[in-house]
């Protein structure tokens, strides 16, 4: 993708011929069409004849890229969506980016006083209602207030990665984590019950830039489009030629490139996304230390998960329960899924000899890739 974004209309259909306008004015007329209004009548027929265009517009934010395309009539001006898709975009960067000092969250990170009231925007307080969400629906293995603990691994705004943290240096930092230290009240407030409580909703954050641009979309008339934020997918209606959107899984390898696909998902009027342990890490003494960690004990997952992928009605859910089944494993995450009835999941093991195991909820369906 370039990295200053593109728009890229693809005609997908045959177009009505300007040239056989004449002719077909002429035919109407000996049909007994009405002459008085013979402009608008060629004008729908151009219209029913030019048919579908893909659009793709792509950009970057949020440290990643975006990309949306979306299905309209060959007629219809696409160019002012790229401006908006950006602002929108920012509106949420500058809301919950740690890595600007001005943005909401770091804000909030900088209270340090119990009950302190903060009032967040729409945008910002919408997050933090889905994510007590799903806080609550994992019993904690998602907790986006591991900013303390993110920051001591190595994997926060600093990135030192050179040695790993003590035991005494993670429990010291564990009393200071738990969502359910932020309170949000009845009137939208949110205010700490502790003062040392930070947030990181990164793992979040890019799925909810995937639904604002949904409803953008959506709001604007369009029923058919695909949205994707750094890997994270909602896809609406159905592509031009009639069939599923699909996205892909990548192959759960650091060796592998981001675009090497190990399965194949067929999309419509869902969200997808997927978080693995295999991209983002470091290695001390032979050892790996992923960047997810488990909030219950503030260390790196080691269940040997190293990849789940989520299908939800929004995005921002899909993104942060695929992190929190990661933490949970297969066995306690695939009975989280079963008990939601608009979520899937496929959940993917890696044994000590490097195969690796599937283990996919009831009703997730995906093919497998194969060049």
């Amino acid at each position: 993708m370039s990295g200053a974004g593109e728009i890229a209309p693809r005609p997908v259909r045959g177009t009505f011929r300007i040239s056989d306008m004449h002719a077909f004015a002429t035919f109407l007329i000996s049909k007994g069409v009405s002459v008085a209004r013979p402009i608008a009548a060629l004008f729908l027929v151009l219209l029913a004849g030019c048919g579908q265009v893909e659009t793709t517009i792509t950009g970057q934010t949020m440290g990643t890229t975006y990309m949306v395309k979306v299905i309209g009539h060959r007629l219809a001006k696409t160019r002012h969506l790229k401006p908006l898709i950006e602002a929108r975009l920012e509106a949420v960067t500058a809301s919950m980016s740690t890595y600007r000092p001005e943005s909401e969250i770091s804000r909030f990170n900088a209270i340090d006083r119990v009950g302190e009231p903060f009032s967040p925007s729409l945008d910002f307080l919408t997050v933090m209602r889905v994510a007590a969400r799903i806080h609550a629906l994992t019993g904690g293995a998602w907790d986006g207030t591991l900013d303390p603990l993110i920051t001591l691994w190595g994997f926060g705004r600093d990135q030192q990665r050179n040695r790993v943290p003590t035991a005494a240096e993670v429990d010291a930092l564990l009393p200071r984590v738990g969502f359910h230290r932020i309170a949000i009240t009845a009137t939208g407030q949110l205010t700490k019950l502790d003062g040392r409580v930070t947030l990181d909703l990164a793992s979040i954050a890019k799925g909810y830039g995937v639904d604002v641009l949904a409803h953008l979309l959506a709001s604007k008339g369009y029923s058919d489009f695909l949205v994707e934020v750094g890997g994270e997918v909602y896809a609406a209606g159905r592509r031009h030629d009639g069939h599923p959107w699909r996205v892909g899984i990548n192959r759960p390898d650091p060796s592998a490139g981001f675009s090497e696909v190990f399965m194949v998902v067929a999309l419509g009027d869902q969200a997808f996304a997927t978080s693995g342990d295999y991209r983002n890490y470091f290695e001390i003494d032979g050892r790996t230390y992923p960047h997810i960690l488990d909030p219950r004990t503030g260390r790196p997952v080691s269940n040997g998960v190293v990849s789940a992928s989520v299908l939800a009605d929004t995005c921002t859910l899909a993104d942060g329960l695929a992190t929190a089944l990661i933490v949970m494993g297969p066995a306690a995450g695939l009975a989280l899924v079963e008990r939601l009835p608009t979520v899937e999941a496929l959940i993917i093991v890696r044994s000590v000899d490097g195969s690796l195991s599937l283990h996919p909820s009831s009703g997730f369906i995906a093919t497998r890739h194969t060049n």
